[in-house]
């Protein structure tokens, strides 16, 4: 099989088949990290459409299925005649298997966990790695007997095929995970097949992106007027910072007060982004109308809906006067945030206000620019534009705010309670030196009632849940294990401080099956 040119736009992606599995959204990660663009395409993606991406190779990913299972995901076969290397991993190195004439069987021998990779001969994805390692396995069956063509070149108990590869096709296997942190020299296999096999250049970086970005937001918006609504997050304002550098004075930043920020971060937004950008900031205070709007909603998918469409309403009023009137509005869609509302083969998870909130009668035209980026690319092209540090590494902040962290109806009471607690909690971690290992810590209030007593008096006060995750980019998290003594001056100092609260616990969940926010 020939391979692709060497030097290849830095746009030309790396597509990974999304096969059912979360993880999918870790290798597209682990490609990037790599410094070659990736996207996720369903399994349902044809031969054609593949083709019409123009990509540099294919990564099948794992998925939960057995392939002879009725329900199993397929790939179209055109795939493996599309030209360019493919690399299977877990399920896609045991579909690919099949597909090509290969066994797959049930052995008995299933492998969960660790598992020691032997290499046992030359091969293209282990080169310059030792012959012993570790690696990350989830799996029953295992190719018995490999497709015509293809070698064999380690080995684990379990997996007789733990690795396969025909390299003149191009065509590569393993049955662990090279995309978890567990499987010892995981990234340095994706090196060696996105180097060695796909011939990709480390060409994607934050300089390309801002490069890319402002020549898109140029290319779509002419000479036309650009609003973009300012969070006070990092999102929003590398979003704002890119559409600057690309249309200048023609852009209007307009930040949309919902009355549901946390303590303090009104002021905060005004004040820094007031004399950061050289735009004019206007601000809407619609805390009371976000309010009214959202009584008697306890349901999380209303709520960002309600939320999302108010939002855009509130835009519209804004700019309403403004001449010539804006054309189109620019907001920090995340690369996660279009996974998460649907996309690719995983089913949806929640639906995130500035993707499946949108109104369908959306007055402006929509600006992007951070729709292909995890967050932490983000950051980096945050730091590159200039951004102080301040906005570029704080916390990731949903959309619409404290209302997704009131599990219930949203009522004024409710929301100056959690702001109160919140704000006890935020000002003992940093105390305690954690902020930068924590990717995300917060407060939830469960709108419902516990049984406790405060001096000599039985109290029905509400529980509060301190949530805090460790993670990489928001696509896998794990609890933060956060010092007792700390825990245990966050519940005093809140139960001290807010009297409607009378209870503290710690969600000590992972994500998955848990996801980092409770909606």
């Amino acid at each position: 099989m020939s391979a692709p040119p060497s030097g290849s736009a830095g746009r030309r992606p790396v597509l990974v088949v999304d096969l059912g599995a979360q993880y999918s959204r870790l290798i597209a990660r682990r490609v990037r990290q790599a410094g070659v663009f990736s996207e996720i395409v369903p399994h349902t993606a044809s031969a054609a459409q593949v083709r019409e991406m123009r990509p540099l190779g294919i990564i099948l990913s794992g998925g939960p299925q057995s392939v002879y299972s009725p329900d199993a995901y397929r790939i179209d076969p055109g795939l493996l005649e599309a030209g360019v290397p493919v690399l299977g991993v877990c399920y896609g190195h045991q579909l690919l298997a099949r597909m090509l004439g290969g066994e797959v069987e049930r052995t008995g021998e299933a492998e969960y966990g660790r598992a020691e990779l032997r290499a046992t001969g030359p091969s293209l994805l282990l080169e310059g790695l030792p012959e012993r390692q570790t690696v990350w396995m989830s799996h029953a069956d295992a190719v018995t007997a490999v497709p015509d063509g293809f070698v064999c070149p380690a080995s684990t108990d379990g997996s007789p095929a733990a690795v396969m590869e025909d390299a003149e096709r191009g065509l590569f296997g393993v049955q662990f995970h090279p995309e978890v942190a567990h499987t010892e020299h995981g990234m340095a296999m994706f090196e060696n097949f996105l180097r060695r096999a796909c011939r990709a250049e480390a060409v994607w970086g934050s300089e390309s992106i801002i490069a890319s970005a402002v020549r898109d937001i140029r290319r779509r918006v002419g000479s036309e007027r650009v609003i973009c609504g300012l969070s006070g997050g990092v999102d929003s304002a590398v979003a704002a910072a890119l559409v600057h550098r690309a249309v200048g004075e023609n852009l209007t930043c307009v930040f949309v007060d919902h009355g549901l920020l946390r303590k303090g971060e009104s002021e905060g937004v005004e004040r820094v982004f007031g004399g950061l950008f050289d735009v004019d900031l206007v601000r809407a205070d619609a805390g009371r109308r976000f309010l009214e709007a959202l009584a008697g909603v306890s349901d999380p998918e209303r709520k960002r809906k309600i939320i999302g469409e108010l939002f855009v309403r509130t835009f519209e009023e804004a700019v309403a006067e403004m001449k010539p009137r804006p054309r189109f509005l620019a907001q920090g869609t995340l690369y996660p945030d279009v996974i998460e509302s649907g996309a690719g083969a995983a089913a949806t998870i929640k639906t995130h206000h500035n993707v499946g909130g949108l109104p369908d009668d959306l007055q402006f035209g929509l600006v992007e620019p951070l729709r292909d980026l995890f967050k932490d690319e983000v950051r980096a092209v945050g730091e590159d534009l200039g951004l102080p540090e301040e906005i570029v590494w704080r916390q990731p902040f949903p959309g619409p705010g404290l209302a997704v962290r009131i599990i219930g109806e949203v009522t004024a009471e409710r929301v100056e309670i959690l702001r109160e607690a919140d704000a006890v909690v935020r000002e003992e971690l940093a105390a305690a030196g954690l902020n930068r290992e924590i990717w995300q810590s917060f407060a939830v209030l469960p709108a419902v009632k516990t049984v406790g007593v405060q001096g000599d008096g039985r109290t029905y006060a509400y529980p509060l849940v301190v949530r805090a995750v460790t993670s990489e980019d928001a696509m896998t998290a794990d609890f933060a294990r956060i010092p007792y003594e700390v825990l245990e001056r966050i519940s005093r100092r809140v139960m001290n401080e807010v009297p409607q609260i009378n209870r503290v616990a710690y969600d000590i969940s992972s994500k998955p099956p848990a996801t980092i926010e409770w909606e």
